[in-house]
């Protein structure tokens, strides 16, 4: 028996990266799992289609997690085909960075509206879900907040708020036996630092020369974290942030 068997879980931004990989480790340790994407949709076929191959339980939902229709859809697709959710994974999430002078209004709307809203609205959703003993909702924020190399005022800013809040909600929830905790990634290879550029790049090399371990974290290296927070082994922990970053 796994470490969620008999447990729901809702994994937002799930196609690729360490949404995906999250997604499938989940599932390894008896989790039913929904694998949220957003556009993506041949992404998430596959990150299902390697759950089932290998055993396990999941589907894929559609859905835009900054659209409160959306994500209620979620939310209720995913109860409908396997019972209360009892685990939230807010993983999906955008960046770009640039200096102050190409700041735009759309921009920070973008991030933000993803970043902080789109959790924000799952939280609301899974919250009303949860049954009476509880749940775990794990938010993946970023070193970045530590880090706060230039350009990144954005991005930042949106984890910085992905940070408060999930204090702040662990406060709020925890008399409910609702957990909330956060993993702060370090830079990450995936197929979104390929799209960005970054790896290869100056700033990668900068990454790792300030991380201790000496490279770029990989998905397998973060969702080994967030099953543990899942899990009844984190069952004391709440309005944490979990540096998994190498040492950076």
């Amino acid at each position: 028996m796994g470490k969620l068997t008999g447990k729901v879980a809702v994994v937002t931004g799930a196609s690729k990266g360490i949404g995906a990989e999250i997604a499938r480790r989940m599932a390894a340790e008896g989790a039913a799992v929904v694998v949220n994407y957003s556009s993506s949709g041949e992404g998430a076929d596959k990150v299902v289609s390697d759950i089932v191959g290998a055993g396990g339980k999941a589907m894929a939902v559609q859905g835009d997690v900054a659209v409160a229709d959306d994500v209620e859809r979620i939310f209720a697709r995913a109860k409908s085909a396997y019972g209360t959710v009892s685990i939230l994974v807010n993983n999906a999430g955008v960046y770009r960075f640039m200096p102050i002078e190409e700041v735009t209004e759309g921009e920070v709307r973008r991030q933000f509206d993803i970043n902080v809203l789109g959790l924000l609205l799952a939280t609301r959703a899974a919250s009303a879900q949860f049954g009476p003993d509880g749940g775990s909702v794990i938010n993946i924020s970023s070193v970045i907040t530590r880090m706060t190399p230039p350009g990144a005022s954005i991005y930042a800013a949106t984890k910085g708020a992905v940070d408060a809040i999930t204090r702040v909600l662990a406060k709020e929830l925890g008399p409910r036996k609702i957990r909330v905790n956060a993993i702060n990634p370090g830079g990450v290879e995936t197929e979104g630092t390929h799209a960005a550029g970054i790896i290869g790049s100056d700033f990668e090399a900068q990454m790792v020369q300030r991380t201790p371990l000496g490279r770029m974290g990989q998905p397998g290296d973060i969702a080994p974290v967030a099953v543990f927070l899942a899990s009844d082994d984190s069952r004391w922990i709440t309005g944490e942030t979990i540096f998994v970053s190498g040492g950076m």
